[in-house]
């Protein structure tokens, strides 16, 4: 199963590490949406976005990114990190992909170390994570991604 994943990551690449993770599951390739470069989504399985919250949703340019890019009907997944609060999680990209007529296939959030704003005064919240655990439960999650893809492809 051919996946590609577009997201943003910036201040402690908290999303590019789960990201990571899951890219070990299979073949799976992460694009940057800052990167600008060509992409031809239709050639892919399934399609995830991902980035950290910022402002209590998912950076701007990775809904962008999506308007753009996202072929009609495509089976999609979501993935986000967050230090403090979700805020409205993938709700601007679910209603992207209703849109255009593709199936969410799921959605995965974790804690993420955070400094922004106050929080850089106290430290950071949600240090130390991703941890382990939340590495190993987003592999867990993209292979349940894959197994669902894997399913809807198989002939009847």
């Amino acid at each position: 199963m051919k996946t590609a994943i577009c997201y943003y990551s910036r201040h402690h690449g908290n999303t590019r590490s789960v990201l990571e993770a899951m890219a070990q599951e299979g073949e799976t390739a992460l694009i940057d949406v800052t990167a600008r470069q060509a992409v031809r989504l239709e050639e892919y399985d399934c399609v995830g976005f991902a980035s950290g919250i910022y402002g209590f949703e998912m950076h701007k340019a990775v809904v962008e990114y999506a308007r753009q890019y996202l072929p009609q009907g495509k089976p999609v997944f979501f993935v986000y990190t967050y230090g403090g609060a979700k805020g409205t999680g993938a709700k601007a990209l679910a209603e992207l992909a209703r849109e255009k007529d593709c199936p969410v296939l799921g959605e995965f959030s974790c804690k993420g170390y955070d400094t922004f704003g106050p929080f850089k005064l106290v430290g950071g919240i949600a240090k130390g994570h991703p941890d382990g655990r939340d590495l190993e439960n987003a592999r867990q999650f993209y292979r349940n991604i894959q197994s669902q893809v894997t399913r809807s492809h198989e002939v009847p």
